[in-house]
């Protein structure tokens, strides 16, 4: 496990980087640089939502914090101690927006926050933890066509574009991708928005640059 003291000397003294890592965590600076390069390459078509869980290190949930991990976004699910990393795509697979939660957290929750920066587009496609009412009156309003498949619960089937819905792959790949690195599948850090700019970084190395 890489840690801030295994930098090279010529980086300066290792609490010197994390400070500045964490001051330009907080002002957002990691997470504006990855939506600015996606705006560059701006999708007209197709954007796809999912969630993926990410396993939480025991060195980021202890150390006196309450139970659950409350304030690092670290949750107790059936896998364990995870954080939830919400996310949306474009049609080639490519990261517009991300952020995360603690892993109990809803998909509705994510979808509810990310629909601010949904861009302008024809189609979005998800899974059923994304059929929601609310939800595909929200993308109607905004102009996008909603390709999400049924909950078993519901009483009248819903739907839906199957052909098109196969491609919802690509962002369960994506998240594949982002995983490869191992400060992003496994949350290390205690401060979520450090941890965050940790996969900040990720996504534009591995897609925009």
């Amino acid at each position: 496990m890489h840690r801030w003291r295994d930098a090279p000397r010529e980086y300066g003294p290792h609490k010197t980087l994390y400070n500045r890592w964490k001051r330009w965590s907080d002002k957002s600076i990691f997470a504006r640089m990855m939506v600015g390069l996606a705006a560059g390459h701006s999708e007209q078509t197709t954007v796809m939502i999912d969630a993926t869980y990410l396993k939480g290190h025991r060195t980021a949930s202890s150390l006196g914090v309450k139970k659950g991990g409350r304030g690092r976004l670290i949750g107790r699910t059936k896998g364990g101690m995870n954080t939830k990393l919400h996310a949306i795509c474009d049609s080639q697979g490519r990261p517009l927006n991300l952020f995360v939660t603690a892993g109990r957290v809803s998909d509705y929750i994510g979808a509810r926050a990310l629909l601010r920066s949904m861009p302008d587009v024809d189609w979005l496609l998800g899974d059923r933890g994304y059929d929601a009412d609310w939800f595909r009156e929200a993308l109607k309003d905004k102009g996008i066509r909603p390709c999400i498949s049924g909950r078993q619960q519901r009483k009248k089937t819903v739907k839906y574009d199957k052909r098109r819905y196969k491609r919802r792959n690509r962002i369960e790949i994506m998240f594949g991708r982002l995983k490869y690195w191992r400060r992003v599948a496994t949350k290390c850090d205690r401060c979520p928005k450090v941890f965050l700019s940790a996969i900040a970084i990720a996504a534009p190395v591995i897609y925009w640059l």
